[in-house]
């Protein structure tokens, strides 16, 4: 009996292989998460070592996209085979805009953007889209000065602008004390909705650090 056992178990194992079962495929998840990147943050942390434009004093960059996720109600896909193919460099660097980089939107495009089944360019179109569609609370336009504020406050500053967000469907993230992004869930429609649960982590900091606009 045990080794008939054992021979059922060795004639179904390829089936449980990843490669049978676990490989992702474009066009195929359930909903988005739109990352809005507080900028001053990452210049603080990465984008002055690289000297990047859009920490340039002067810009006066806030929230930018860094990136439209394909998701599924429990993980991600993520560098998808795709018969699109790859965006020219000029089509990522006109992305700048609203990425802060063409380099940004090129790499979002290889790990994510080949899962969302897709063509390049009507991805980037949609990370427009997705991005249109949610306002940046006025509060934190042009921010002239450091602030700490508790990750439930900019939730509801974000709930305020866009009446149809609800708490389950924006998460805060924070790197260490500083605000690190916003993550907005969408159906594929772009319309909001709840984040699955393993998309709900917001930041458990008391406060988090939004330092001022440059």
């Amino acid at each position: 009996m045990k080794f008939r056992f054992a021979a059922i178990l060795a004639a179904i194992a390829p089936l449980w292989a990843p490669s049978a079962w676990g490989a992702d495929v474009a066009g195929r998840f359930d909903y988005y998460v739109l990352s809005l990147s507080w900028s001053p943050s990452w210049c603080a942390t990465a984008g002055d070592a690289r000297d990047a434009a859009q920490c340039d004093r002067g810009r006066k960059v806030d929230f930018v996209v860094h990136g439209l996720w394909p998701q599924y109600e429990r993980g991600w896909p993520e560098n998808c085979a795709t018969a699109e193919r790859d965006p020219s460099r000029r089509e990522s660097q006109a992305m700048t805009d609203v990425m802060g980089s063409g380099g940004l939107a090129w790499y979002q495009w290889q790990k994510h953007g080949r899962c969302s089944g897709l063509s390049a360019r009507r991805y980037y179109e949609t990370i427009r889209d997705a991005a249109g569609l949610i306002a940046v609370p006025r509060v934190f336009d042009g921010l002239n000065r450091d602030v700490a504020v508790p990750p439930a406050v900019i939730e509801d500053a974000f709930i305020e602008a866009n009446p149809d967000l609800t708490r389950d469907s924006i998460t805060v993230m924070c790197d260490g004390e500083r605000l690190q992004e916003v993550r907005i869930c969408l159906t594929r429609g772009l319309k909001p909705r709840d984040c699955a649960p393993d998309s709900r982590r917001d930041c458990p900091r008391k406060s988090v650090l939004m330092e001022a606009v440059r």
